[in-house]
């Protein structure tokens, strides 16, 4: 409650506070208090702003309109109207020949890759701490330079590695006594010789990050270890492998939900995806549908079970982390 100095006697008039130092002061400090607690919680998210327009405006936004081309058949052309077919399309989707193709082959590319960006890495980057020096980093700047080049390059390089007589693996191995012939034209050969190419390219990948991953383990354990009497393979099996884990499970999970789109460029540049659907994938599939057959409703409801099957797949991948992985606290 406030009192006006006017009420107040002439002589008590001078001593009085003043309406603004009793009352508006004290307010004007708690809202300005009050406005900078406020813009303090609001700058993390002003950082955050940027990032979150960009995947609205490029992810968000396409999958919505996907989620909507999903139930119309339209073949993209703007003078042709669409026509709503409600859930026809997801019902061909999953009743497709070449889907099922497809999947086998996606489950193929999955397995096979998990060597190469998983198995094989994590022998060599285990080997590879024994090699010191420059020489280290030389040999992890030449191990990781395929990853660094162009699908389209390595593509046209594979395809004349395997090429029909004149390749030179074909003529490696007929020199040997085995005679692979079109290697590109066979059905049982051509998905490996995609995987292989793949592979190749992926290896530095997985070699940097599992190397990268053992470099943050605290060597102490192993030395503690060492002076109980434990050799080396007991340290890498109780020890290294345990706390590397959380790298392991990232890249089985990259594998995954990767292998498709690593394999795509090879398969649409080199094969399309032939002989006879042998080393087509998911992606491939979709975008068939979509952009050579001109069926946007089928691509985009292939599309869309697509998002949910990888989405199901990573959430549960993220929970058994969760779960399984070692951590070096």
């Amino acid at each position: 409650m406030f009192v006006a100095v006017t009420d107040l006697p002439a002589g008590d008039r001078s001593a009085a506070p003043t309406l603004a130092a009793v009352g508006i002061a004290p307010r004007t400090r708690a809202a300005a208090r009050r406005r900078g607690r406020l813009a303090g919680k609001l700058v993390p998210y002003l950082y955050l702003l940027p990032a979150v327009v960009l995947l609205a405006v490029f992810s968000y936004s396409p999958l919505i309109q996907t989620l909507g081309l999903s139930f119309f058949k339209w073949n993209l052309l703007p003078t042709t109207p669409q026509r709503f077919v409600g859930i026809d399309n997801y019902v061909r989707a999953v009743t497709l020949p070449e889907v099922h193709q497809s999947l086998l082959n996606t489950v193929i590319y999955i397995l096979a890759l998990a060597v190469f960006s998983i198995g094989l890495p994590l022998v060599i980057a285990l080997a590879s701490q024994q090699v010191r020096g420059r020489w280290k980093t030389l040999y992890q700047a030449l191990i990781f330079v395929p990853y660094l080049l162009t699908p389209v390059a390595t593509s046209a390089v594979w395809r004349w590695l395997f090429a029909d007589g004149d390749g030179a693996i074909t003529q490696l191995l007929g020199g040997i006594g085995i005679d692979v012939g079109n290697i590109w034209r066979d059905p049982a050969l051509a998905i490996v010789a995609v995987i292989i190419a793949a592979g190749w390219q992926l290896l530095g990948f997985g070699v940097l990050v599992i190397s990268a991953g053992i470099a943050g383990i605290s060597p102490d354990y192993g030395h503690a270890a060492a002076l109980d009497g434990a050799g080396t393979g007991r340290i890498t099996r109780r020890i290294t492998l345990p706390l590397l884990s959380p790298t392991l499970v990232f890249l089985a999970l990259m594998t995954i939900l990767l292998a498709a789109p690593w394999t795509f460029s090879l398969i649409d540049i080199i094969t399309q995806g032939g002989p006879s659907g042998s080393t087509t994938n998911i992606y491939y599939v979709l975008y068939q549908f979509g952009f050579q057959s001109f069926d946007t409703g089928l691509s985009s409801a292939l599309g869309v079970l697509f998002f949910l099957v990888f989405g199901i797949i990573a959430f549960v991948f993220v929970e058994i982390t969760e779960r399984l992985s070692f951590y070096d606290n």
